[in-house]
């Protein structure tokens, strides 16, 4: 058995670190198997050594969370924990970066932050890039991160227009005739992009907004023909664009704009035969310049734990079949 000290600065440190009921230290002590004690202005942590360096570690870098002001939970526990884990701890060092990073304020006064390494990158290429394509399993952000981003811009005035658009294509099943008129019969297809906006801006600044023509949500058939100056322009659910019409919504992109193009390649829902427009893409725009690619993995899953797990499975029955 060995034991490791860690000193904390008062009771308020030591609080947020344990939480309620201790509730923040159990999940490091059943992942590592160790025993993790407050005794005044020090943390004593026991166990198999190996064990307790790497909890030794995740208490290190939760407690700079804390001093930057950040709040604990279960999703950047277990992220500083996959991150000691699969890395050898040298990612570590770089999570208190992100507390400080924050992209915008929601209407409700609530920052948003990239909560994981990988939202960081995406984030960064958007600022850096002109148009940047962010690949990944559901829950990582893609969309809530890129509405962000662009709220900010616009925010900032850097563009005149939001545009937000993603192909019209059933998940799978048969909608049948919806009734009601055209924006009505597309509105479920578009209603996260709403939901992103509507967290963002609320509901009637949003409204205001659309009415005045500087934010549009619309399918991606209605951006055929058109040039998007002075936008920034988000394609949701890339993966359900055929080839043509990636080609078609690429060549949209006018002077002083950003494009910012989200999707899951393991959730394809073309018909058969038909060739994903974000696989080819990913493909033949790898090596220009200004174009970023930003890959995504389970560890950047900001939903429930059970997301996280879900995703794994489905990779290995995937990897066995192949």
């Amino acid at each position: 058995m060995a034991e490791q000290k860690i000193n904390i600065r008062g009771t308020e440190q030591a609080a947020a670190l344990f939480g309620n009921l201790d509730e923040n230290v159990k999940w490091i002590c059943k992942e590592y198997d160790v025993s993790i004690i407050g005794r005044g202005e020090e943390i004593r942590i026991t166990g198999e050594p190996e064990n307790v360096a790497k909890a030794a570690q995740v208490v290190e870098s939760l407690l700079r969370l804390i001093d930057r002001g950040e709040a604990l939970n279960e999703q950047n526990i277990r992220y500083c924990m996959s991150l000691a884990q699969e890395e050898g701890g040298e990612k570590l060092e770089s999570m208190e970066s992100l507390a400080g990073d924050c992209i915008c304020i929601t209407s409700r006064g609530k920052p948003v932050k990239p909560k994981t390494l990988g939202q960081k990158r995406y984030c960064e290429a958007i600022r850096k890039n002109t148009i940047t394509i962010g690949v990944g399993p559901a829950g990582t952000g893609k969309t809530y991160l890129a509405v962000a981003m662009a709220v900010t811009a616009f925010r900032a005035q850097q563009v005149n227009r939001i545009i937000l658009t993603r192909p019209a294509v059933e998940a799978g099943e048969s909608l049948g005739f919806l009734p009601g008129d055209l924006q009505q019969k597309v509105d479920p297809y578009l209603r996260p992009l709403y939901d992103a906006l509507f967290d963002m801006l609320g509901a009637e600044t949003y409204q205001k907004y659309v009415e005045r023509g500087n934010i549009e949500v619309a399918p991606l058939a209605y951006m055929r023909g058109r040039t998007l100056d002075d936008s920034f322009i988000i394609l949701d659910e890339a993966q359900n664009t055929t080839q043509e019409q990636m080609k078609m919504f690429l060549t949209r992109l006018g002077f002083n704009s950003k494009m910012v193009i989200t999707g899951d390649i393991t959730q394809i829902d073309l018909p058969d035969r038909k060739r994903s427009g974000l696989r080819e893409i990913m493909r033949i725009l790898r090596d220009i310049e200004d174009i970023a690619q930003v890959r995504f993995d389970e560890r950047d899953v900001v939903r429930h734990r059970l997301v996280q797990d879900i995703i794994r499975a489905y990779a290995r029955a995937e990897a066995s079949r192949r």
